[in-house]
């Protein structure tokens, strides 16, 4: 069975390991953006709607696995109820997770 630390050991401190809430809060972004910038254009201005066919399920198949992680660091106690919220409305907004990625998450950064 593989499994995935959930803390890294600094010293004799323990810290929680964010780095596939990083991941996913990258990958999530991108996919919005590629939605936003590229897909829906394609679909509006030019007439090509397989491309949010293509894109959009991928978005959305992304921004669940970013809010179920987020919510697991929270439910862990390893995130604040602040960032947790900030997480979720920054999932909604474009560039929104790249922000919350390096100002909520970058003192876990390894």
């Amino acid at each position: 069975m593989l499994v995935f630390p959930v803390f890294l050991i600094y010293g004799d401190k323990m810290k929680p390991d964010f780095s596939i809430l990083r991941w996913a809060a990258l990958f999530e972004g991108s996919s919005l953006l590629l939605l936003l910038f590229v897909a829906m254009p394609l679909k509006y201005y030019f007439g090509i709607p397989e491309a949010v066919k293509i894109i959009g399920p991928l978005h959305g198949i992304l921004f669940l696995s970013f809010i179920v992680l987020l919510f697991s660091h929270a439910t862990k106690g390893e995130l604040s109820p602040l960032k947790t919220l900030t997480g979720l409305v920054a999932s909604f907004i474009p560039f929104g997770t790249f922000v919350f990625k390096a100002k909520m998450l970058k003192a876990s950064a390894d």
